[in-house]
C-alpha cells in the first residue's frame, strides 16, 4: 500500500542500532568493573558471570531509556527534517553528551566501588556537597589510575566509530499525512515499550524495579552489584526516599523485646574524661591485635602502638561498623544511629533533638568538643556536630595554619592531633572527639616521612601506619597531663577501607572495624579481649553506663561493660538491603521482608537457609528484625530519637 510507503523504516532501524550500541557498550562496562573488582565480587563460574550479565540487561534497558529518552524522541519526532545532515549531526551530539556522561558514571564507580562497597547513588552527592576540593581528588584518582581513564577514551572513540559507520540516508517524505501518522504511532509503541523497560516489567501490578530487585538473580548478595550498573543505581535514588512508616508488631512487643530504652546503674563519684578518637578508614584488617584469633596466614599488622595499647584495653576483635561513610560513623559512634539503605545523616529527619553521648554528657555538665583538621564544613561534620550538640568545634580554620595542610583533605594527623591534645583538658569533666583524616584516599603521607613506612600490599597500609605514629604521639604528649589518668579512651574506625586478605573481603567482613576501650584508671576494669559481637553503636551507651548516667537512654546498642545483657544485635547495609546479625544468624531485610538467613559464621553470605532452615529462633529473629525497622523508623520519621 502506497501509504505505508511513508513508514521511516530506515530511521526506526538505525534508532534500534543506535541504542544496541548502547546496550554492547554498557555489557562492556560490566566487565570491566567485575575486572576491577573481581576480588570483591566472586564469580564461580564463565556460566555464573553469563547470567548475571543476562540478568544486568533489564537494569542497563532502564538506565539507557533515561539517558535516550531525548535521544530517541528527537530521532522518531516527524519533523521532515530529521534525514538531514545537520540534523543528524545535532543527534550525533546528543547522543554521546548524554551517553558519554552516563558511561563515564560507570567507569567511575571501577574506582569509587572500592571505597564505598556499593553502586554510585545520589548519597555521594550529599557527601560531595559539603566538600570543595572535588576537582582536586577527580585529578588525583585519574593520576593513581590512569588506565581507566585511558579505556574510557579508547571505548568512546570505538563508540564513535561504530556509530558513524550506519547512517541514514537522506530522504524527504512525498505524503505528509501517512508520514505524520505512521510517525505518531510508532511514537506511541515506542512511549509504550519505554515506560515497560524503565518500570522493568508490563505487567500492572509489578512495582518498577529498584535496587533492591537485583539480588533476586545472584547467588551471593555482593553479586547485585555487578548485576546493576551505576546510572540505574544513580537515577533510582535520586529524590527518593526509603524512610516510611510501617507496622510490623504492636508496641508492647517492641518495649519487650527490642529495648529501645535501657538504663544503667553504675554509682560513680568522680566523673572521667572521654576522649574517642574516630581514625578515618581503620578497618579491623590492619590491626593485629583484632586479628590473633582469624587464622589469617602470613598476617602483618600495620598498627604497632595501637596493638600495644591494645594488651592493656579493653578490646572487641568481632566488631563493625553501622554505616558506609564518615559522617554514617559519626552518627552511630556518638549518637547510636545506624545508616540504612537511605543515610539518617543526609535525610531530611536528621536535623532534631537527639539524645547522645554528647547529649548525656552536656546534661552532667561536661565540657563537650569535636575536632576535625579538615575546613570547616567537610563532611557535613560541622552541621552535624550542631545538631548532637557538642559546644566546640575545632576544624582547619581554627587550627590556622595552613603549612601543615596536606594539600587535599586536612591537617596531616600528627600535628593535628599534638593541637588536639594540648587543646583539650583545660576543664574537667570533659568530652572530646576527633576525627582523624590522613588515613584517606589518595594514600599520602608527608614528603618526611616517604620511605619511613613498611610498603604494605595496599596502597592503605603506609598512611595507616602514618596515623598510628600520629597517635603514638598522641599519647606520648598526654600522658602527662593532669587530666589523663582519670580518662576513658575509645579508639574506632568510621568504616573500613582497602583490604588484602581474602578473610575481609566477606561480604559482612567490609563492615569490620576495631573497637578499643583504654584507661589508665583500673576502676574501670578495662581490660581484655571480648569475642562478643559489637558495633559503634555500642559505644555510646557503654560510655553513658561507665560515666554513671543513671537516666534511661535511648539506644539500640548495648552497654559492653554491664552486667545487664541484651543479646548483640548489629546493624548495617550495603545500601541495598539491610543487614542483621545475632548470635546464631544474619538477617538481609530489605523494609518489607526477610529476604536471607545465614548462619551467623557465613560471613561471606554465600548459603541462603530461607526456605530450607525454619526453627523458633529463625522465626522469633525475623519477627525481632521487623519490630526493630518498625521501631528506628518510627522514631526516625516522628522525631522519637531523644
Amino acid at each position: 500500500m502506497k501509504f505505508f510507503r511513508e513508514f521511516r523504516s530506515g530511521e526506526v532501524l538505525v534508532l534500534a542500532y543506535r541504542l544496541l550500541l548502547v546496550y554492547f557498550f554498557y555489557q562492556v562496562a560490566r566487565v570491566l568493573f567485575w575486572f576491577y573488582n573481581k576480588d570483591l565480587i566472586k564469580v564461580d563460574s564463565f556460566y555464573d558471570y553469563l547470567n548475571i550479565a543476562y540478568r544486568g540487561f533489564a537494569f542497563d534497558t532502564t538506565a539507557i531509556l533515561y539517558v535516550n529518552a531525548l535521544f530517541i524522541l528527537l530521532s522518531l519526532f516527524p519533523l521532515v527534517i530529521n534525514t538531514k545532515v545537520y540534523y543528524q549531526k545535532m543527534l550525533f551530539w546528543v547522543y554521546f553528551i548524554t551517553n558519554g556522561i552516563a558511561y563515564g558514571m560507570n567507569f567511575g564507580d571501577f574506582i569509587y566501588y572500592r571505597f564505598s562497597q556499593a553502586r554510585l547513588t545520589t548519597a555521594a552527592m550529599h557527601v560531595a556537597q559539603h566538600e570543595t576540593n572535588l576537582m582536586k581528588v577527580f585529578f588525583v584518582s585519574v593520576l593513581q589510575n590512569p588506565f581507566v581513564l585511558v579505556l574510557f577514551a579508547l571505548l568512546m572513540a570505538l563508540w564513535v566509530w561504530l556509530y558513524r559507520k550506519v547512517r541514514i540516508a537522506v530522504r524527504k517524505p512525498v505524503k505528509l499525512i501517512p508520514y505524520f501518522l505512521l510517525s505518531v504511532i510508532v511514537l506511541c509503541l515506542t512511549a509504550v515499550l519505554a515506560v515497560g523497560g524503565i518500570r522493568g516489567d508490563f505487567r500492572h501490578s509489578t512495582r518498577p524495579i529498584n535496587l533492591v530487585d537485583a539480588n533476586r538473580h545472584v547467588k551471593n548478595p555482593v553479586q547485585a552489584n555487578l548485576v546493576l550498573n551505576s546510572v540505574f543505581s544513580f537515577f533510582r535514588t535520586l529524590g527518593s526516599n526509603n524512610f516510611e512508616v510501617v507496622k510490623f508488631v504492636d508496641d508492647d512487643f517492641i518495649q519487650q523485646n527490642v529495648h529501645p530504652y535501657k538504663q544503667y546503674s553504675r554509682q560513680v563519684t568522680n566523673r572521667p574524661n572521654i576522649v574517642i578518637l574516630i581514625v578515618e578508614s581503620f578497618g579491623r584488617e590492619y590491626s593485629g591485635a583484632f586479628n590473633r584469633h582469624k587464622n589469617i596466614s602470613d598476617f602483618v599488622s600495620y598498627t604497632p602502638f595501637i596493638d600495644s595499647l591494645a594488651a592493656g584495653s579493653l578490646i572487641f576483635p568481632n566488631s563493625y561498623a553501622n554505616g558506609r561513610q564518615s559522617i554514617h560513623g559519626m552518627s552511630s559512634i556518638l549518637a547510636g544511629i545506624p545508616s540504612l539503605t537511605d543515610a539518617f545523616t543526609s535525610s531530611p529527619y536528621s536535623n532534631q533533638k537527639i539524645q547522645s553521648i554528647v547529649s548525656v554528657c552536656n546534661e552532667l555538665g561536661y565540657n563537650t568538643s569535636f575536632y576535625h583538621g579538615a575546613p570547616n564544613g567537610s563532611m557535613g561534620f560541622q552541621g552535624f556536630a550542631g545538631i548532637l550538640g557538642f559546644k566546640d568545634y575545632f576544624g582547619k580554620n581554627e587550627y590556622n595554619n595552613d603549612a601543615d595542610f596536606d594539600g587535599m583533605w586536612a591537617i596531616w594527623d600528627e600535628p593535628f592531633l599534638q593541637y588536639f591534645a594540648n587543646n583539650t583538658g583545660r576543664t574537667q569533666p570533659f568530652m572530646s572527639t576527633v576525627f582523624t583524616a590522613s588515613s584517606h584516599h589518595p594514600f599520602t603521607v608527608p614528603e618526611k616521612y616517604k620511605d619511613k613506612f613498611r610498603p604494605g600490599s595496599v596502597e592503605m597500609h603506609i598512611p595507616m601506619q602514618y596515623t598510628d605514629m600520629a597517635i603514638r604521639k598522641y599519647f606520648d604528649t598526654v600522658k602527662n597531663k593532669p587530666w589523663f589518668k582519670n580518662t576513658i579512651f575509645v579508639i574506632t574506625g568510621d568504616h573500613p577501607n582497602k583490604v588484602h586478605y581474602p578473610e575481609y573481603e566477606k561480604m559482612m567482613n567490609r563492615f569490620a572495624v576495631p573497637i578499643l576501650f583504654y584507661s589508665p584508671n583500673p576502676e574501670y576494669r578495662l581490660k581484655g579481649v571480648n569475642m562478643e559481637l559489637a558495633q559503634q553503636m555500642d559505644i555510646y551507651p557503654t560510655l553513658a553506663d561507665l560515666i554513671g548516667y543513671n537516666r534511661k537512654i535511648r539506644s539500640w546498642g548495648r552497654s559492653l561493660v554491664s552486667e545487664q545483657r541484651f543479646e548483640p544485635f548489629i546493624v548495617n547495609s550495603d545500601a541495598v538491603n539491610n543487614q542483621i546479625m545475632t548470635n546464631d544468624y544474619i538477617y538481609r531485610f530489605n523494609g518489607r521482608e526477610v529476604e536471607g538467613i545465614y548462619d551467623v559464621t557465613d560471613l561471606n553470605l554465600e548459603h541462603n537457609l530461607k526456605g530450607t532452615v525454619t526453627n523458633s529462633k529463625t522465626a522469633a529473629g525475623e519477627l525481632l528484625v521487623k519490630a526493630w525497622y518498625q521501631d528506628y523508623m518510627d522514631r526516625v520519621i516522628n522525631r522519637k530519637l531523644n
